[in-house]
């Protein structure tokens, strides 16, 4: 195009395209360019531009939801396609994904309106031909499909779903229009073919803001054929295939000890390991027991925080600890025995109505004076209290919602405060997306 209102202008004009102005692609297309054949410097200057506050996730692992879908197409082979997108930027960055229960929060949203739908006139749908899709970067986190198009996952009739998939969820990653014409995220669409569908720019752009795949899986495929081809995703090919496992170590065994503080976030122990975990399940990298709590064994029993003092109880065999952040509290692991507490807890658990905490072993519970050294009168007493919850319970957590979650090897249970009944659910590492084990939940790798 020459850039003048002539006829081949007025054509390109004319082609479906993406929604989203092109404002910026230029200059951010230049500066990956100049990255290319400048070096360092350049390169600095690139993260400083792709890093600007509000056009970036600053976490690794995102959920997202397909609200609503072409009612012509089925469904199992649309939330495919969505899985599919998503796993073709996460192939060539440090990025995960995973899909999340139609009832819970989700960081990015896909949805399909018709015509005007609250988003500004200029937003606007305009039925087949014309805008496809606009998305909004982060971390409003929405992209919006016209449901008017004739939408199709073929290669050959209609708008290929995939690949519009997959541009607008660049654009939810923060990722602005290319101004390379074979990109991904050029503003036109671009039909499926046998080649690459993302670009050197592609995937140069997401690894500026989140960094090259973990482990260095991908990180020289310039463009990334063999990662990013969507001729490769056929779930029959993969089938002799062995999956590789991926996400948090625990999801794949179990945990020795699990707790929460007062800000929903999950810390959970293994070996001499521990995760946090955010409250929307976002995972940590497994950190050093010994460098957040000096002087604490490895394969702890129990543990618990006070949501008082947001203090720290470990147990283990017959010996307790008390951390105030990272110091202690009692100077000295401290014989537990002699308040009473049993040895080799199963689990211990905060219980705001008491405001104690509790301590788990085989079929009895034991509720702790404040300071944690000592059982109150009348106790122990039997797991029939708690009405339903199994015995030998690896872990228990109070959630916001006042329920309490009880963990046994994989499965989990949910105890309903107001009727004292607990009820056995199913596998915590599939059904409990703020567990952080992401990469079950988003029904493991596809590619």
């Amino acid at each position: 195009m020459s850039g003048m209102l002539d006829a081949a202008t007025l054509r390109q004009m004319t082609q479906p395209r993406c929604g989203v102005a092109d404002t910026d692609s230029q200059v951010a297309w230049t500066k990956r360019v100049s990255a290319l054949f400048t070096g360092r410097r350049a390169k600095m200057r690139r993260k400083k531009r792709f890093a600007r506050q509000g056009n970036k996730w600053y976490k690794r692992h995102l959920s997202y939801r397909l609200v609503n879908w072409p009612q012509h197409l089925p469904e199992p082979a649309v939330r495919g396609a969505v899985r599919a997108a998503f796993q073709l930027w996460s192939n060539v960055s440090a990025l995960e994904f995973w899909e999340a229960p139609a009832t819970g929060p989700a960081d990015i949203r896909l949805t399909f309106f018709q015509g005007d739908h609250n988003d500004g006139l200029s937003n606007a749908f305009d039925g087949p031909g014309g805008a496809l899709a606009h998305a909004f970067l982060p971390r409003r986190g929405e992209a919006h499909f016209d449901r008017d198009e004739r939408w199709s996952l073929s290669r050959r009739r209609g708008r290929n779903l995939f690949v519009v998939l997959a541009h607008e969820i660049g654009h939810t990653l923060g990722l602005t229009h290319s101004a390379a014409p074979r990109a991904l995220m050029a503003p036109y669409y671009k039909r499926l073919g046998r080649d690459a569908l993302l670009s050197w720019d592609d995937v140069l752009a997401v690894q500026s803001l989140y960094g090259k795949p973990q482990g260095g899986s991908g990180a020289i495929q310039l463009p990334g054929k063999l990662l990013t081809d969507f001729e490769a995703w056929d779930p029959h090919r993969l089938q002799g295939r062995r999956p590789e496992t991926r996400g948090p170590k625990y999801c794949h065994s179990s945990f020795d000890a699990i707790t929460v503080d007062g800000q929903h976030r999950l810390y959970i122990f293994q070996g001499n390991q521990f995760w946090e975990v955010t409250a929307d399940g976002n995972v940590s990298e497994p950190h050093p027991l010994q460098k957040r709590w000096a002087g604490l064994p490895p394969h702890i029993e129990a543990a618990a925080v006070s949501l008082e003092d947001g203090d720290f109880y470990f147990f283990k065999g017959s010996r307790c600890w008390r951390f105030q952040g990272p110091k202690p509290v009692w100077g000295s692991p401290q014989l537990c025995r002699a308040g009473g507490l049993p040895p080799h807890p199963d689990a211990a658990l905060y219980f705001p109505p008491l405001s104690r905490l509790i301590l788990f072993k085989g079929a009895r519970y034991y509720v702790l004076a404040r300071g944690g050294l000592q059982v109150e009168p009348y106790y122990p007493r039997g797991l029939q209290d708690w009405g339903g919850v199994p015995e030998e319970v690896s872990g228990a957590l109070p959630r916001p919602d006042g329920s309490i979650i009880f963990f046994r090897d994989d499965r989990y249970w949910r105890l309903d405060q107001a009727r004292l009944r607990a009820t056995p659910l199913g596998r915590w590492a599939t059904e409990l997306p703020w567990m952080g084990c992401w990469h079950a939940n988003s029904g493991g790798t596809l590619f």
